[in-house]
């Protein structure tokens, strides 16, 4: 990578970590709540809502925050959701969720939250100090009960939704990103979020050379963009999504 390319990557990763970062952004919705908890339950939630076109997936979020309101942590442990989202197969809530999905989902997310407070806490107590064992462990919890499409079942795929979440939860000092599981697990082992749009920015930087969404292709990225960010690889993410996505303002 010629010292060019660097600087540029630099400079577009400083352009766009900014606050202004989260308008039209899914992780605007994490900064609405108040403490912790109510933050990472909001961003979980975003996060597994995030794809399509933001002028689809945005609403469908705010709708959550309005109805759960500023503790959405105890809308979910309390069942309080079974009211707003009955289960109904035949009534759908976005693209591939249904109610019914939607609502398996949500009550295993508060059987998670009963048995262990956060996903924070049961990623620290299974002793989970990694990004890649992160995202394998919450897929296959998930899978474990059941849930499927909502949360991928494997990392087969890039997993790039659950790969944001944890760029929310474990990237500190940032205008955007929480940091809040960053005294546990190290951002340097943290995955890029990649799908088409960062792919193909990517692509035309000659970062990499796949033209698949995978797993593989995302830390082979992040890998590439260690080498400019060393410390913490992540910060290249806005680089190339800022490229691939905020001017045109697409869908993620």
């Amino acid at each position: 990578m010629t010292g060019e390319l660097k600087d540029y990557l630099i400079l577009l990763a400083n352009k766009y970590e900014t606050k202004e970062f989260l308008y039209g952004d899914p992780s605007w919705f994490m900064h609405q709540v108040n403490d912790s908890d109510n933050k990472e339950v909001m961003a979980f939630i975003a996060s597994i809502l995030s794809y399509g076109s933001r002028k689809q997936f945005l609403p469908k979020i705010q709708i959550i925050l309005d109805t759960a309101g500023n503790d959405i942590y105890n809308w979910i442990k309390e069942g309080a959701f079974e009211d707003f989202i009955p289960k109904d197969e035949n009534k759908c809530f976005y693209r591939l969720y249904n109610f019914a999905m939607m609502n398996n989902f949500f009550r295993i997310y508060r059987k998670l939250l009963k048995n262990n407070h956060s996903i924070g806490r049961f990623l620290y107590k299974n002793k989970i100090n990694n990004g890649l064992d992160a995202i394998k462990f919450i897929c296959s919890f998930f899978a474990s009960e059941g849930i499927s499409v909502i949360i991928p079942k494997d990392t087969t795929s890039a997993c790039k939704r659950l790969c944001m979440f944890l760029r929310w939860m474990v990237r500190s000092n940032s205008p955007v990103d929480l940091g809040l599981w960053s005294d546990f697990i190290d951002r340097k082992t943290l995955i890029i979020p990649l799908d088409t749009h960062v792919l193909k920015q990517a692509n035309n930087l000659q970062l990499i050379k796949s033209q698949v969404a995978s797993m593989s292709s995302a830390q082979t990225l992040t890998k590439t963009l260690a080498e400019v960010f060393p410390n913490d690889p992540l910060k290249g993410d806005f680089a190339l999504f800022g490229l691939g996505a905020i001017d045109n303002k697409k869908g993620t």
